[in-house]
Order: C-alpha cells, then structure tokens, then sequence
C-alpha cells in the first residue's frame, strides 16, 4: 500500500509538472475574453467618457474615495485630465486587440488584465455578473500559457522551428538547469490556472443552483415567469410577453434550469457533460436576447469552453483547414496548432 501510494503520488507529480492540459481551451478563453472585451469597448466608445471618463456622473474623486474602502484601483483614476482618459482608452483597445490574436501573450496578459479591472472598478455600480467573471477569469489566465495555440505567438514559434532557430534549455550547469526550471514551473502555473478556473465555473453554477432551489419562487415554477416580466430587463417585449403566456414552458424550463445547474458539477467527468453543456449554451442564449445581457452571455459561454476536451478543439482544427483546403485557401498548408516553445511534444491528457 505504501509503494502504491508513492506511485501515484509520482504520477500525480509527473502529470502536473510535465504534461500542460488543456492548451487549446486556454486559447479559447484568451480570444473569448479578448474578443468579448474589444467588442464592448468599441461598443460603447460613443459613451465612453459619461461610463468611464472625466465626464462621468460617478467622477474620479468619488472612485478615489470609495476604492480607499473597497482596495479597488484603476488606472483611469490616476488623472482628471481627458486627453489622459483617451490615451488609456486607445491603449485598452489595443491591448484587448492583442490578447485576442496572441502577440506576446505573457506580458500582454497582464496588461489585459489591468485593462479590465480598471474599468471594472472605474465604473462598479454598472457592472453586471459578466464583469465580474471576467475579472476573475482574466486575472486567472495571467498565469496560463494561454498563447502556445492559436495565436501569433505560436505562429512564431512555428517558423523558428521550421527555419531551425528554436533555442531549447541547452548548455551546461546553471542555465541548463534554469531552463528546466522555468519550463517546469510554466507548466505547474498552467495546470494549476486552468483547474482554478474551472473549480471557479463549478462554485458559480453550484452556488446559482443551490440559491434558486432555496426560491420559493423556482420552487412552484413561476421565476421565469417574473423575470420575463422586468421592464428594466426586457429588450423585446413583445417576445418577452408572447414566451411567459406559455406557463407549462416556463415552468419547465424554470425546473430545468435548476437541475443543470446543480448537476453540472457532479457531470464533468462523464458523457452527461456534452448534454448539459448544450442546455447551458441554450440558457446563456435566451438570457443574451431575451434579457438583455449578451456580455454575461457571452462570458459564460467563453467560460462553459474551458470543459471541451482538446481532442474536441483539434478535430475542429482539422474540419477548419480541409475547409480551407476545399476552397482553395492559401492558408491551408499551415497548421494553426503549433509545438509551444518551451514544452517538448507530449501526448494530451484529453
């Protein structure tokens, strides 16, 4: 029992600090997220300086003032001056831009992040359930090795290797060793990044299940009925109103709801995950139409792509290059997968 105990122990180890999981969805968060960001900055860049800006009802002192209480910052914060706040504006979309196509991620990354609670903490008495994942999710992806896929910077590292100018953790004593170190500790800050992330989407459906079975309310079937009938959350009313005269439906879907949710922890290791990650799609779906809420939508959805297996993403790959190939694609001799830099080739733990 001990030496069996001492064997998986090595394995666990082994499997930690040698193998990256999930690389191909860390990249589906990074152009998610980044894409998602990008989009609902130049979505309201009409409105940017009433949201964000000097010009704002919610002025810089009085953020100033309430990050002393709540240990929020922004950058947006350190000057009243306008032709600062546009100067950072550009540079958010810029960065957003980055992040998504994967230009020198790991630095990018941070900034990224910085982009997002800045303007989460400029403005907190607008954010949503949207802004708050994102928060936590960009935060999270600061420490992945989100850009070894589908991104610019695999690209590079793809022509290095091709043109044979790919340095490894070559040499003699201290730097050989230092390059293993480095190598050994991106893949733990990876592995253990990617499970935080997704024990964070776990907590969230969990803890959302758990509150709406406490409801009265989604106990006898009539939330959504409710919720279907909130002006401030009803984009189209007309449709709003045509789906709440349908009181089996929505009770259905009220029950159904609360069951995925709760359940969805308890199916991640077997093949109800793919149902009920669909239920969930359909879920995110109406919110963003039927509520009004497309960037919550949106970054539970991005969210929700972290638990496809890689395996799912690289049969995708391979659909979207004979695609290519049938249309007479120029790019179809290029592999958009590429070995990362520092990690020699290894098999996928999905």
């Amino acid at each position: 029992m001990p030496q069996r105990a001492l064997d998986r122990l090595h394995a666990f180890l082994a499997f930690v600090t040698e193998r990256p999981v999930s690389l191909y969805a860390a990249a589906v968060l990074r152009i998610g997220y980044g894409l998602l960001y990008l989009v609902f900055l130049l979505r309201e860049f009409p409105h940017r300086n009433e949201m964000w800006g000097p010009g704002s009802p919610w002025t810089p002192t009085l953020a100033r003032q309430m990050f002393d209480q709540s240990g929020w910052a922004s950058v947006l914060t350190l000057s009243d001056s306008q032709v600062y706040f546009e100067v950072c504006y550009v540079l958010a979309l810029v960065t957003c831009a980055l992040f998504l196509l994967g230009w020198r991620t790991r630095a990018v990354s941070v900034l990224f992040a910085v982009v997002v609670v800045s303007f989460h903490a400029r403005a907190i008495f607008m954010a949503d359930g949207g802004d708050n994942l994102m928060v936590l999710m960009t935060v999270y992806l600061v420490f992945t090795a989100c850009g070894r896929r589908w991104s610019l910077d695999a690209r590079r590292t793809r022509l290095q290797a091709s043109a044979g100018k790919t340095a490894g953790p070559g040499g003699d004593g201290l730097r050989r060793h230092l390059g293993d170190a480095r190598i050994i500790l991106t893949t733990v800050l990876h592995n253990c990044g990617m499970f935080v992330i997704a024990a964070q989407v776990c907590f969230l459906y969990g803890c959302a299940g758990l509150y709406k079975v406490q409801g009265p309310k989604w106990s006898d079937g009539t939330a959504l009925h409710y919720v279907l009938n909130i002006d401030l959350f009803r984009p189209w009313p007309e449709l709003s109103q045509m789906i709440a005269g349908h009181h089996v439906l929505i009770a259905v879907v009220g029950y159904l709801t609360v069951l995925v949710q709760v359940a969805f922890p308890f199916v991640l290791f077997g093949r109800f995950k793919y149902p009920v990650l669909v239920l969930l799609l359909g879920m995110h779906v109406n919110i963003a139409v039927l509520m009004g809420l497309p960037l919550f939508s949106g970054a539970m959805v991005v969210a929700d792509a972290a638990f496809l297996p890689d395996r799912f993403y690289r049969n995708l790959e391979r659909l979207w290059q004979r695609t290519i190939r049938r249309t007479g694609g120029m790019g179809a001799e290029i592999p958009v997968g590429t070995l990362p830099a520092a990690v020699p080739t290894q098999p996928s733990p999905k």
